[in-house]
């Protein structure tokens, strides 16, 4: 089983809101790896739109994007080009 970890900051002046977060969830969901993202101490489940908005994370907001199981790396690489990428959205 691998493991990989990512530090991420959210880009969008937006942050990390409906539609971004659903874009994350629909990523996430076609991952066998268990992925987890963490602001401040709050571990959201990166399958869950729900448990993402818990999060409120804002522009500028850290995030640690956690994933194991036999394509975690892939995983994260996926989620991080999304959030690097400010969702699609303009600055």
């Amino acid at each position: 089983m691998s493991y990989a970890e990512r530090v991420l900051e959210i880009k969008n002046k937006l942050g990390l809101h409906a539609r971004a977060a659903n874009l994350i969830v629909k990523t996430a969901s076609r991952y066998k790896a268990h992925i987890t993202i963490e602001k401040n101490g709050m571990v959201a489940n990166a399958k869950s739109i729900m448990s993402l908005l818990m999060l409120a994370a804002g522009k500028g907001a850290k995030l640690v994007v956690k994933a194991s199981g036999e394509d975690a790396q892939e995983a994260i690489e996926e989620i991080a080009k999304l959030v690097e990428g400010g969702f699609g959205e303009p600055d």
